[in-house]
């Protein structure tokens, strides 16, 4: 990538680094149609590539991984997984390699924008046409990979893997594909530039490099091809010194001690359940133990669930029981941290925990799973399986609760820097998208599915009538409001961006005159595109604002609306829906 993409680049350097790997029998090459210097010059690193191997007669010898469904728009890297996205791109790299083949096509990243069925399906129509030998996946979590694994002949993973960062083995990923007869493609296998040079100074790391006439790195990447027969690392070489260098490390082979000391100087718990699929001596691998059985009563309780789902109201139901209770919202730190944590209280005695952080991922899991083998106590998880609608109105409860008001978008990005369970609704969706479901395999003893009931307001008991500003233009919008109470309070709601609440004027009087009730007036002003607040409909901030303020049940309301949105408000709220298209015009 570097190659292509650094300011500095030297294209004459470029191409005596190809060389030089391919004289030290490096055959693998990794490219991508995003790698250029800008967004105007995209597949500079693909036709960069193909010029050194062809100059150096090496175009059937060589490999070639590229990539697409990756925009560069203003130098920004924004995954674009359409389908014809995908295959353009594709065509594009081919015409850029100038008639050097594709070994390996890969999607570069998930677009959290497109249906992932829709990416892999295009991966797997450029297979069946043959238009590349084989097709792949990149920056994928395991979730994502059984997904397009049963709809296209996955061949390839390539994810980011290092002693630095472990997610994919902590995560599933090299297991998995090791199952499944996938190659994994390492990249960043030193770090990434900004944590490569921090392997020099690893004390343990320089004693093995000793040992082997080495370099540090190589004795890092000699470890990381250690994990299995089909890890592949992509070192990014961008002098003909360090290619070779790299090609070096393929032929160290490190003893079970030095393996255990590197390990353990990058923060490798001595309790790793993840160990290499299949030993490099060739032994058949070591069968994983299952759970361990817990002295006396001693557990540990992982509850799980995408922000708002109401892991805090079930932990503290473990807490009364006695349970210690564990939340870096609390405690500060990351989740790593927190499992550290775990193990030093279950090194003093402590015997029953309960954990209630996100933990969306196996990889972030896995850190308190270690934790409690190494103390021979089980984990369970809890898993809230909270629809994303009941989590968003819970978080708007949550910032009614704190602030007494709806902050607007440039105070909640600042409130969420900030204030812990403070979240932008994009942040949540993405936590949605993100979260891998829990199973047993990952080590728990047992995974309980809570589903989410929604507990009634506490001292909430009138009804309201929310109405959507766009069904008081129907002339059917009197008639629905027979289904409520006229007497109760009337909300008119709206969202014009950069609109006013004066502009619904008209609306509010004619809403006035027709019910005794006393009625206001709320307005989403803000703009299109991911929604940036809470108010916007079909988010619940208004409705909930209201019904706070008149101490309303939304439950036992009504929601007179015109529009999907409407709908699927109500079915927020769990308020009775009436729709004024069926009153006016006789149709839903």
């Amino acid at each position: 990538m570097r190659l292509a993409t650094d300011e500095s680049r030297d294209e004459e350097l470029a191409g005596e680094t190809i060389a030089a790997a391919l004289e030290v029998g490096v055959t693998v090459f990794d490219t991508a149609r995003a790698y250029g210097p800008g967004a105007a010059e995209l597949g500079g690193g693909e036709q960069l590539l193909a010029g050194a191997l062809r100059r150096c007669g090496a175009e059937r010898s060589a490999r070639i991984v590229t990539k697409g469904g990756m925009r560069r728009a203003g130098g920004a890297w924004i995954p674009d997984g359409r389908a014809k996205a995908i295959i353009s791109d594709c065509e594009a790299s081919l015409v850029a390699l100038d008639g050097l083949p594709v070994d390996v096509y890969l999607i570069h990243a998930p677009d959290p924008r497109t249906p992932w069925r829709t990416s892999v399906r295009a991966l797997a129509r450029l297979a069946e046409e043959g238009v590349v030998r084989r097709v792949g996946l990149s920056n994928v979590n395991r979730r994502q990979l059984d997904e397009a694994f049963a709809l296209a002949p996955v061949a390839v993973v390539e994810v980011a893997l290092s002693l630095q960062d472990d997610r994919a083995l902590r995560g599933g990923i090299v297991e998995r594909c090791a199952e499944l007869g996938i190659a994994v493609i390492a990249h960043s296998p030193l770090g990434g530039p900004r944590r490569a040079g921090g392997i020099a100074r690893r004390r343990q790391l320089l004693e093995v490099a000793d040992a082997h006439g080495a370099t540090p790195a190589e004795v890092a990447l000699a470890w990381l091809l250690e994990l299995s027969p089909g890890v592949v690392a992509i070192p990014g070489a961008r002098r003909p010194d360090t290619a070779r260098s790299a090609a070096r490390a393929a032929g160290l082979r490190l003893n079970p001690e030095e393996r255990a000391v590197i390990g353990g100087a990058f923060g490798r718990s001595r309790h790793a359940r993840h160990e290499p699929p299949h030993p490099p001596d060739g032994r058949s691998p070591r069968p994983r133990p299952g759970p361990p059985h817990p002295p006396d009563d001693a557990e540990v309780v992982l509850v799980i669930g995408i922000p708002g789902a109401g892991k805090s109201r079930v932990a503290e139901g473990y807490v009364a029981r006695g349970y210690l209770r564990l939340n870096r919202d609390e405690r500060g730190g990351g989740l790593r941290e927190l499992a550290e944590t775990l193990d030093e209280e279950l090194s003093s005695g402590v015997q029953r925990v309960v954990l209630d952080n996100t933990f969306l991922s196996r990889a972030a899991r896995n850190h308190v799973i270690e934790a409690a083998i190494g103390h021979q106590v089980q984990t369970r998880c809890v898993w809230l399986s909270t629809p994303l609608a009941q989590a968003q109105v819970n978080l708007v409860e949550r910032l009614l609760e704190r602030f007494g008001t709806l902050p607007a978008p440039d105070e909640l990005r600042r409130l969420a820097r900030r204030e812990p369970g403070v979240l932008a609704p994009t942040s949540q969706m993405r936590a949605l998208r993100e979260l891998e479901p829990p199973s047993t395999d990952e080590g728990f003893a047992s995974v309980e599915v809570m589903p989410f009931v929604r507990a009634e307001p506490a001292g909430r008991t009138r009804k309201g009538v929310f109405v959507a500003a766009a069904a008081l233009r129907d002339p059917g919008w009197e008639r629905a409001l027979d289904g409520g109470d006229r007497d109760a309070p009337h909300l008119v709601f709206d969202w014009s961006p950069d609109g006013t609440l004066a502009a619904l004027g008209p609306r509010v009087a004619r809403l006035t005159a027709a019910v005794s009730g006393p009625v206001q007036s709320a307005l989403c002003p803000h703009a299109a595109g991911p929604p940036s607040c809470w108010c916007r409909p079909p988010l619940p901030g208004l409705p909930l604002a209201f019904a706070r303020e008149h101490d309303l049940d939304p439950s036992c309301s009504i929601l007179v609306g015109a529009a999907p949105a409407h709908r699927t408000l109500a079915a927020a709220l769990g308020a009775r829906y009436i729709p004024v298209e069926l009153q006016g015009h006789g149709r839903d």
